[in-house]
């Protein structure tokens, strides 16, 4: 919710709350007062001042339909005096504004001060005389000579003014108090929810500005600061990330240049070591100039190779090489690559060969050229490092319910298992045989980064003079 709509209606609650507590304890106190100060008077005042006001305006009524020339009369006069005696009331009888009788007696500024206010359009039937309040009723005749004849009634009451007076300003206090309690839990639960946070939100800014990003942004506010809350820890999250990622890419490319410094010079040295033999007159034959040329240039060659793998590797770790995925056959695209490279393990005198296990047509969505980079970095490990003159290698493609699996298995001498785990590792060569072996030491580390971004798996096994195996993991479409 926006803000400062929460605000308004925090603000419209605590008015109605507080409302709505002090009708309730007006109610408790009505009950209270009247209990503690004897409901029965209260209620006996009531009543007494309904009997009044039902009287005199009943002896009105009579008055108006008897006429003002009756009331001038001393029968009249006496038996209205009769009708009012019972309730303490005066009977005040003028002709233009002079007093031509009254029950009682009475000072004549009270009398000119009961006409005037008797005399106004207020729907109130009570007034203060001299400190003493009265219910009054006034009849009015208009006489034929032109004069004006008034009948005034006055009956004294006793109302629980007091009692009013104190429930005014109890109500009065009461509202005030909670509505600053009310106003108190506002300004703490804006406090709470929205000015703390933000402050705390604050410093957290200034320490991700820093470079700090190790303190975490906790969830916690109200509405559209919670909101912030999330964005700036998912934005502290995804810094963390990118300076990890630069942290990573800075330390692999460190590493890169220090190994492959480390295997190139090996046959760079080489190289220079025979054009320098070949310009001292060493290779003294043609025959010896020959080899001496063949040697340097296999040399020039396993430099080249090793510094494409190089350059392979830093655009796939670094996610810069882009694939073009299609849809496939894998059986007759397996079938097709291991048929590439049948002269090459003839030639080396070793055994190739394709079987297919699926148990129909199986496709998946790959990049043909990428994918037999890994095959063929495979293939060619398993004919490089093959030590037994009855050597075989075998190409399996077979399924499970959701994946397509290609398994390059060799009967060589196998990986010790205490090396088996770092296989896929940049520049590993744990086996001591294979130290002195050609290539970059990048061909199973490219091999998983490709099948990586697959979406695929590579992993391998191994006996020790039994052989190697190993699987590529792909999602069948």
């Amino acid at each position: 919710m926006h803000l400062t709509k929460r605000f308004f209606l925090m603000n419209a609650l605590a008015v109605l709350l507080s409302i709505a507590l002090t009708a309730l304890a007006v109610m408790i106190f009505v009950a209270a007062y009247t209990k503690l100060f004897g409901r029965e008077a209260y209620f006996r005042d009531m009543k007494n001042a309904f009997e009044v006001r039902a009287a005199i305006s009943e002896i009105k009524q009579e008055a108006l339909a008897d006429g003002f020339e009756r009331l001038m009369n001393k029968n009249a006069q006496q038996e209205l005096q009769d009708r009012l005696k019972p309730w303490g009331a005066t009977a005040i009888l003028l002709k233009n504004r002079d007093v031509l009788y009254s029950t009682n007696q009475w000072n004549p500024i009270d009398i000119e001060k009961g006409l005037l206010l008797s005399g106004g359009t207020t729907n109130q039937d009570t007034l203060e005389l001299d400190g003493k309040t009265y219910i009054y009723a006034r009849a009015e005749y208009k006489l034929p000579s032109g004069d004006q004849g008034v009948l005034l009634l006055f009956a004294p009451v006793k109302l629980q003014t007091s009692f009013y007076l104190v429930l005014g300003l109890f109500t009065f206090g009461f509202f005030i108090l909670v509505f600053l309690l009310m106003n108190f839990w506002v300004s703490y639960r804006i406090s709470q929810g929205i000015i703390s946070p933000v402050s705390r939100l604050k410093d957290a800014a200034v320490r991700i500005s820093e470079g700090d990003l190790s303190w975490e942004i906790a969830e916690e506010g109200e509405g559209g600061v919670r909101e912030l809350s999330r964005t700036l820890e998912l934005m502290r999250i995804k810094l963390k990330e990118s300076i990890y990622l630069q942290q990573k890419y800075d330390d692999n490319r460190k590493f890169l240049v220090s190994s492959i410094s480390h295997d190139l010079k090996t046959p760079v040295t080489s190289i220079i070591g025979y054009i320098q033999g070949i310009i001292d007159g060493i290779a003294s034959t043609p025959e010896k100039m020959e080899a001496y040329l063949e040697t340097a240039r296999t040399k020039a060659v396993l430099v080249n190779a090793m510094i494409d793998d190089l350059l392979l590797y830093s655009k796939l770790d670094l996610n810069q090489l882009p694939y073009h995925f299609e849809k496939i056959d894998l059986a007759r695209y397996v079938e097709d690559g291991v048929a590439d490279y049948q002269y090459e393990y003839k030639q080396a005198r070793l055994a190739l060969e394709f079987r297919n296990e699926l148990k129909g047509p199986v496709s998946v969505l790959i990049d043909r050229e990428r994918l037999w980079r890994v095959l063929q970095n495979i293939l060619v490990n398993a004919k490089s490092y093959m030590d037994k003159a009855d050597g075989r290698v075998s190409v399996i493609v077979r399924e499970t319910p959701t994946s397509a699996i290609i398994e390059i298995r060799d009967n060589g001498a196998g990986i010790p298992e205490v090396h088996l785990p770092h296989i896929f590792e940049r520049f590993y060569r744990g086996d001591p045989s294979r130290s002195n072996a050609g290539g970059s030491g990048l061909g199973l580390a490219i091999a998983k980064q490709i099948v990586e971004g697959h979406d695929g798996k590579i992993w391998a096994t191994s006996v020790v003079q039994e052989g190697t195996r190993f699987m590529i993991s792909l999602k069948k479409l």
